[in-house]
């Protein structure tokens, strides 16, 4: 193991995310490959320590590993493969993007002129993929170095997040992050009304209601939506509603229509239908597991 990736160790003792001492940090381990499946990621930082990541989204794939890391400018469901085994476990750092932090330093960079010229909002996509440097490295051992301790994850953990994300805005692959600080970009306003999809998921969601919530007409939203998140606003929905369920009927081991219901559905067999479609299993095995 690589000292960062003997240090992600020490945080994640058991499958799947492990919290820290840090909020908005956590660390993942997987100890098997697992096959190409749905999931959801959160927007945020993703560091690898060992192991691989191979995500699709829409007809694009592609890796993260401890060469390469992941940004995720906003939620995104994804189809997700593992490379790992019980010998060679794949280790990942989580850490939440926090827009107030992210503001910060870049309002502290427009002051000192080191903001891009050439912020192309064809680039303005959910995700970027960004290699490694050494500066990045450093900034990720000292964050996990302090998360080891309680009393530095609570003195210094804030100030590394900050370090950790001030060295991605300064790579060249960083448009996307921001334009999400920026009201005017489409990025930014995409990013609003994924907020509004994720707290009212369960209720009925128009896409000329979340349109109108950006100042966009339902054309242009869709069109931008799309770009952002590779899915129209009606899939996204669907997928985060059934993403959602998986985790309520894994967790709470509610009844399929009972979770049908929270998550936005009238039809319970229409639910169970899409449900199995998507994750290749009927919501009554997945409560079983």
């Amino acid at each position: 193991m690589t000292d960062i990736a003997t240090l992600m160790a020490a945080l994640a003792p058991t499958e799947g995310v492990n919290p820290t001492h840090l909020k908005g940090v956590h660390v993942f381990r997987g100890s098997q490959y697992g096959a190409r499946g749905p999931m959801c990621y959160s927007q945020g930082m993703l560091f690898v320590g060992q192991g691989k990541k191979r995500l699709y989204l829409d007809e694009q794939t592609f890796d993260y590993d401890s060469h390469n890391a992941l940004v995720m400018t906003v939620p995104l469901p994804v189809e997700c493969e593992t490379f790992a085994s019980p010998e060679e476990p794949v280790l990942v750092l989580m850490v939440d993007i926090d827009l107030v932090q992210l503001n910060h330093i870049i309002r502290l960079m427009d002051e000192h002129n080191q903001i891009p010229k050439d912020l192309n909002e064809s680039r303005q996509s959910g995700y970027f993929v960004v290699p490694t440097t050494e500066e990045m490295d450093c900034s990720v051992f000292r964050l996990l170095q302090a998360l080891q301790s309680p009393l530095e994850a609570k003195v210094m953990g804030e100030a590394l997040v900050l370090e950790l994300l001030y060295r991605l805005l300064e790579s060249p692959n960083a448009a996307p992050l921001y334009a999400l600080s920026l009201s005017h970009t489409r990025l930014s306003r995409v990013e609003k009304a994924l907020s509004y999809i994720h707290r009212h998921y369960g209720e009925s969601v128009e896409v000329d209601t979340l349109a109108g919530l950006v100042n966009m007409s339902p054309s242009a939203f869709h069109r931008c939506f799309k770009e952002v998140t590779a899915s129209s606003p009606i899939q996204y929905l669907k997928k985060i509603r059934l993403t959602r369920a998986k985790e309520l009927l894994q967790a709470q081991r509610l009844k399929v229509k009972d979770v049908a219901t929270q998550v936005g559905y009238e039809s319970s067999a229409q639910f169970s239908r899409e449900f199995k479609r998507y994750f290749d299993q009927s919501p009554g095995d997945c409560a079983r597991q």
